[in-house]
């Protein structure tokens, strides 16, 4: 019996998607290809005017207001003019709204550069334009792509979880920005999966357990055990005190570990593990290694995995998929993988691919059975 739900809105999704990808390919068709190229070339000029903006927090500042670029630029500290000039590219890239000269308000895309927005996603924007993640792209690509080595190595000394381990405010600044992947990807992995047929999820890499949390609103008989580093999993409880109520947060517990050693054991085959977006940023050795462990603390029982990870296409990949897997190539020794690439890891560790379930998001949920 299938675990797919919602399956036509999913087919609905998907359709929109490629129509999306072919939107986007416009440009490259209308456009001259010299001037085309330029702005490419250009591109991080839009990435940094935007990361300027969310590091002075302006469209929280402006809230529901429209405001003169003198009261804003007093309000965050900075120069009139260059706060005009500033607001002026990004207004005209569709970001903010000049409602007349020099007076600004948020529009429905810098809306979510609030801080009070529940889907925002500045310490994504943050995370992506720090000196540790565009360091690597403007220093080290060029020698990553030659040499093979990973480029956030090169410029930091260290894989990209070691250094997250001694450097407490980037890692938590990289734990905001994997907490707001839920404004890219929505609750559509809670919902468009059966969860109803379990009755506890083992969230494995897990983070604060923001995932866990959005299945068990959904599902009141369902328990999950959140797994992840001693550095996350240490201040990952007292994170929800005031955010969640007391009877939810009572069927949410975490334990410290690493899945490169262990995992926590399943009991029967109610059990399901959950592991999102955490095979990805692995090479294929520690993948397999992992998914040992995982058959390893399972064996007997029956339980299942749930890997929610992007399935790249076989020919022609879209470009999500293949700027996902560069930001792989960029930090870790990862990559984003196609069908056949998934496939081979699980007949080396013991795992049977069930079903594909599709999800209204970029990614898709990968249902693992053990061998029989």
């Amino acid at each position: 019996m299938s675990l797919q739900k919602n399956s036509g809105a999913v087919r609905i999704f998907a359709k929109l998607i490629k129509f999306a990808t072919w939107l986007q390919n416009i440009p490259n068709k209308l456009t001259p290809a010299p001037f085309r190229l330029i702005q490419i070339g250009s591109a991080f000029w839009q990435s940094r005017a935007l990361y300027v903006a969310t590091r002075l927090d302006i469209a929280s500042v402006l809230g529901d207001e429209q405001l003169t670029v003198e009261i804003i630029a007093e309000r965050v500290s900075a120069q009139a003019d260059g706060v005009y000039r500033l607001l002026r590219m990004l207004a005209a890239m569709g970001i903010f709204k000049e409602v007349s000269p020099r007076v600004f308000r948020n529009n429905a895309l810098s809306a979510h550069l609030r801080e009070d927005h529940t889907k925002n996603v500045r310490a994504m924007i943050l995370m992506h334009n720090s000196v540790e993640m565009s360091q690597p792209w403007y220093e080290q690509l060029d020698l990553g792509v030659r040499s093979g080595e990973v480029p956030f190595q090169l410029s930091h000394g260290s894989e990209l979880y070691a250094y997250m381990d001694k450097h407490a405010e980037f890692d938590a600044l990289f734990a905001r920005a994997m907490d707001s992947v839920e404004a890219l990807t929505g609750d559509s992995f809670a919902t468009d999966f059966d969860w109803e047929r379990f009755d506890r999820i083992i969230d494995v890499g897990g983070s604060k357990g923001s995932k866990s949390l959005a299945i068990l609103k959904r599902h009141a008989h369902l328990t999950a055990l959140v797994f992840d580093r001693e550095q996350v999993i240490q201040t990952a409880a007292n994170y929800w005190l005031s955010k969640e109520s007391p009877a939810l947060l009572s069927r949410l517990t975490f334990q410290s570990g690493n899945m490169l050693e262990s995992v926590p054991p399943a009991q029967n085959d109610k059990d399901i593990y959950l592991l999102s977006a955490v095979l990805h940023g692995m090479d294929d050795d520690n993948c397999v290694k992992v998914l040992r462990n995982l058959a390893a603390a399972s064996a007997g029982t029956g339980a299942r995995i749930a890997l929610m990870e992007l399935v790249v296409e076989e020919f022609n990949a879209n470009f999500a998929s293949a700027a996902f897997d560069m930001q792989m190539f960029m930090a870790t020794q990862g990559r984003e993988r196609t069908l056949s690439e998934w496939q081979a890891l699980f007949d080396q560790s013991g795992w049977v691919l069930e079903e594909i379930i599709g999800i209204q998001s970029l990614g898709k949920i990968l249902v693992l059975r053990p061998k029989n």
